[in-house]
């Protein structure tokens, strides 16, 4: 093993360490952790250098949370969501179960976008206000969300499914119908895990009577936040928020285009006057800024893991660690290789760098390309609960959830995820272990 790849590792490890045992806070792990391996490893002052590349390489990804944020920041402060929480609060009377089951579901469909800032934005702003009213733990709705958006990213305008259709020459069709099955199975069972969890806080909560009195409080607003609504606009609002959703969709525009000018038609539409503009960009801005500068370390992050060698060095590990003894169950040694390749690297540096030498050395054994590319969308399961991944920070700031926590709890049930994404592949021979 050479020493960057010693040092990547170490970076990764000593990183989730520091935030899981909670020595350290995320923001500074992020940036502090690379840089000192950085350093140790002989890179001195081309740190900087390398830290500002992975800075510039996630921009677009921090200017589309920004203006995502603002956005639906909008949308909340109108009261597009109020109506949707009424009729959520009616429908599952005060029970648990009907909660985090509802949320399954919500998060499932909203999900299919393949984006997810705006599915936890979307989910938050409609069910946040029900799980604090009742009391039921944040970090179900943050770990069921993040579930349900593992299991929709792998559809073809996701991030994994279209690298791989580039890297191996694969049509979208021809990737997804494969997956269908699995998927289909994956959100049956987080909904499963939703009424398991429900039914624990059931137990620890019971079932809260819905009246009038209730519902009141549900609704009740400041005077300030009442001088936000637009009651009379709300139709309007949520043609300009289908239009984005349907926009999104299309991947014909840039997703971070589309935040920035549906940000900027809600200020028009819902606040012409420039003061109460001003106000409501500033009644946004804190969420925005603890967001984005969380994406920004994660660039650092992964700048330097990147520029310095070492990510090459952790996936070529990855690919020779592998006995020739194995190679009649390439399929099943890239499903498993795909759980750290997806996590201690980003999905275009697993998917376009490491993916193409798995199915290469696949082809050999004869396995071919799209049994290899269904084999490594695998890890999916946990790819979300990554460090590297830009809106978790946007869910774990919303949710105000603990990160190790976090990644803790909903790893636990990702491996069932998994599990039903190998049965599924296995069963119906697209991925032949």
């Amino acid at each position: 093993m050479s020493l960057l790849t010693i040092l990547g590792y170490s970076i990764v490890v000593v990183f989730m360490l520091l935030i899981m045992t909670k020595r350290m806070t995320a923001f500074s792990s992020l940036i502090v952790v690379p840089i000192v391996f950085a350093y140790i490893g002989g890179f001195g002052l081309n740190i900087g250098k390398y830290a500002l590349t992975g800075i510039k390489g996630v921009a677009t990804t921090s200017t589309m949370l920004l203006f995502a944020i603002l956005f639906f920041g909008i949308m909340i402060n109108v009261g597009l969501f109020d109506p949707l929480v009424k009729a959520i609060v009616k429908f599952v009377k005060g029970d648990p179960v009907k909660v985090l089951v509802g949320t399954a579901i919500l998060a499932a469909v909203v999900s299919v976008d393949g984006d997810g800032s705006t599915t936890t934005m979307i989910v938050c702003s409609a069910l946040l206000p029900v799980y604090k009213k009742l009391k039921i733990k944040p970090l179900y709705l943050a770990t069921i969300i993040i579930m349900q958006n593992s299991i929709m990213n792998l559809l073809p305008w996701g991030g994994p499914t279209a690298r791989i259709m580039s890297a191996l020459k694969l049509e979208g069709s021809t990737i997804l119908n494969p997956l269908l099955p699995g998927m289909g199975l994956a959100i049956i069972y987080v909904i499963g895990v939703a009424y398991y969890l429900g039914l624990k806080e059931r137990k620890r909560l019971g079932v809260v009577e819905i009246n009038d009195e209730f519902l009141s409080e549900i609704a009740a607003t400041t005077d300030e936040e009442e001088a936000l609504k637009r009651p009379k606009l709300i139709w309007i609002n949520f043609i300009l928020t289908m239009t984005v959703m349907v926009v999104l969709i299309s991947g014909k525009v840039p997703s971070s285009v589309i935040f920035e000018v549906a940000a900027a038609l809600a200020l028009i539409i819902n606040y012409p006057k420039l003061k109460d503009q001003r106000d409501v960009i500033e009644r946004n801005a804190g969420n925005a800024v603890q967001v984005i500068v969380m994406v920004l370390a994660a660039g650092i992050f992964m700048g330097v893991l990147t520029e310095t060698g070492m990510a090459k060095a952790i996936a070529q590990n990855l690919g020779s660690i592998v006995p020739k003894s194995l190679g009649s169950h390439w399929a099943a040694v890239t499903a498993v290789l795909s759980i750290p390749g997806t996590f201690l690297l980003s999905n275009d540096a697993f998917y376009l760098g490491v993916l193409p030498v798995l199915a290469e050395t696949g082809a050999a054994y004869g396995f071919t390309p799209l049994q290899i590319g269904i084999a490594s969308t695998m890890g999916q399961a946990f790819h979300l609960l990554s460090p590297l991944v830009g809106f978790i920070y946007l869910l774990l700031q919303l949710t105000e959830v603990d990160m190790g926590e976090w990644q803790r709890h909903a790893a636990k049930w990702s491996i069932g995820t998994f599990l039903i994404f190998v049965l599924a592949a296995v069963i119906t021979g697209v991925m032949p272990l």
